[in-house]
């Protein structure tokens, strides 16, 4: 009997078990809510800062564009300051414009009177010019003796020209005709006048050639001649010979000229024009 009382007395009642789980379950509910609005004031503090951050890039735009602003407000200053200036300028522009078209009438006007001067006297310049061209004439034909004079003489008495100028200061004197030419070694026969060359060959170091003449269906070589050495020959019909000068040789060329007595230059006009 007295050892049932004693178990009865020392047994834990159910209901503080219950007791402790409901208590356990209050603490982690507790522990719940505090994570939870834990966590929530950690959103309202980002969520704070991000409107902190905006406030203060709204702030930062707000000042750029006061600055802007008073940028702007300077550059219509300065816009009104130039018009100003402007003006000033197209009033005074408009003056001178003025100035000048008075300027230009006196000119005009007295152009005019110098042109009716310059008429008055007129027939006074004319003559002293026509006396200019006369002299200008004689001195042309000075030097074309001057000229003549250095040039030197053929056998036949012809000046030998050496070079294009003087051949036109010997055509200039109006003597004989002149057909200046160029023949290719390697082309065949080349007509000059009614006659015809061939250059067969060329020694530039020494400045002599070798050309054939073709004439009146006749054909004469002229064997190792020298640069400005006249050649002379004749052709029926003619008293006066035709002269063959060639003035400079390259490997493959000759160059130089055929004097013609007028009759017979007149005769082959068709063929060939003095002055090439």
């Amino acid at each position: 009997m007295s050892e049932f009382q004693e178990s009865a007395t020392t047994a834990t009642p159910r209901w503080v078990g219950l007791a402790v789980a409901v208590l356990g379950g209050i603490s982690l509910l507790g522990l719940g809510v505090s994570w939870s609005a834990l966590n929530q004031a950690k959103g309202i503090e980002q969520s704070t800062q991000a409107v902190r951050q905006a406030n203060e890039a709204l702030t930062q735009r707000v000042a750029k564009a006061d600055e802007i602003n008073q940028q702007l407000q300077s550059d219509v200053r300065v816009v009104t300051d130039k018009l100003k200036v402007t003006q000033s300028v197209l009033i005074a522009a408009r003056k001178q414009n003025k100035n000048a078209t008075t300027a230009v009438d006196q000119k005009v006007t007295n152009l005019a009177t110098s042109v009716k001067a310059e008429l008055a006297t007129k027939a006074n310049t004319d003559d002293v010019n026509k006396l200019n061209g006369d002299v200008t004439g004689v001195r042309t034909d000075l030097d074309a003796a001057k000229s003549s004079i250095q040039m030197a003489r053929s056998e036949m008495g012809t000046l030998i020209a050496r070079n294009h100028d003087e051949i036109d200061q010997l055509r200039r004197m109006g003597q004989r005709d002149y057909f200046e030419f160029t023949v290719q070694r390697k082309s065949g026969a080349t007509k000059v006048g009614t006659i015809q060359i061939q250059l067969k060959d060329t020694n530039t170091k020494k400045n002599r050639y070798t050309i054939n003449v073709l004439a009146d269906d006749n054909s004469f070589e002229k064997k190792d001649r020298s640069v400005n050495e006249p050649i002379f020959f004749y052709t029926g019909g003619t008293r006066q010979a035709i002269e063959l000068v060639v003035n400079k040789v390259t490997k493959s060329t000759a160059t130089g000229y055929m004097s013609m007595p007028k009759a017979t230059a007149a005769t082959s006009a068709s063929t060939a024009t003095p002055g090439q």
